[in-house]
């Protein structure tokens, strides 16, 4: 990854366009934010998506944030906007067994970059959330927080979060027994209590020590608390 171009600066006051507005200043019309939603939940898929947002006001998208500090309806709403505006737009699903197979860090890493190789239209630079991405093809730049400070980013929050949303809903009418419509594969105490009274379902990731456990897999006095790959129980994207 690299830094912005020489002499781009972005003002802490700049707003969540500023980094959009500083690119553009510079020659660099096509900037696209990419983020995840579902690294810190223990069932289900990860899912990547990716945006490009016109310039000007056709680009301002009417409520946007970060995803995590949205109401449903709200992220519906800015889902809805983020499409139809968008320049370009992907999502991308991981399964859960490829999380399992590749590990949470390198399956974060392979969903970015994916959803932005789904990008119909070839961004010339992207903005990530909180660390770099390698192998994009493009300069680029991890944000910190920048679900909440780079419109792209935020863009693709929303677009990941309430399509992975959408997946866990669907999933809840397969396996009712463990609530997915509410937790969407989050660590809860309710989907503690499931996971311990129904063992894991065939879309819980067994690269989780409290899956692990439900399974009879792992010692509850061994790393309790601590997922597999570094991944931390309860982290809510």
């Amino acid at each position: 990854m690299s830094d912005l171009p020489r002499g781009a600066t972005v003002r802490r006051d700049a707003g969540m366009y500023g980094y959009e507005r500083a690119l553009r200043r510079h020659g660099v019309e096509l900037v696209a934010g990419v983020d995840e939603a579902g690294r810190g939940a223990c069932a289900g898929p990860l899912v990547a998506g990716a945006c490009i947002l016109p310039a000007g006001r056709a680009g301002i998208v009417p409520g946007l944030a970060d995803s995590k500090l949205l109401t449903e309806k709200a992220r519906e709403r800015c889902y809805d906007q983020v499409v139809r505006r968008a320049l370009a737009w992907s999502v991308v699903v991981v399964p859960h067994d490829e999380c399992d197979r590749l590990g949470m860090h390198v399956a974060n890493v392979e969903a970015l970059r994916r959803a932005v190789a789904a990008l119909d239209t070839r961004p010339q630079y992207v903005l990530s959330d909180g660390f770099p991405v390698d192998g994009l093809g493009v300069p680029g730049l991890a944000v910190w927080k920048g679900d909440r400070v780079a419109a792209c980013v935020a863009a693709a929050s929303v677009l990941a979060k309430v399509t992975r949303d959408r997946i866990m809903t669907a999933l809840d009418r397969e396996h009712p027994a463990y609530d997915f419509k509410t937790h969407k594969g989050y660590i809860t105490d309710v989907h503690t209590a499931r996971l311990t009274e129904h063992g894991p379902s065939p879309v819980h990731r067994m690269c989780f020590v409290n899956v692990r456990r439900a399974a009879g897999l792992e010692s509850a006095s061994v790393h309790a608390g601590v997922t597999g790959h570094g991944q931390g129980e309860g982290e809510h994207e």
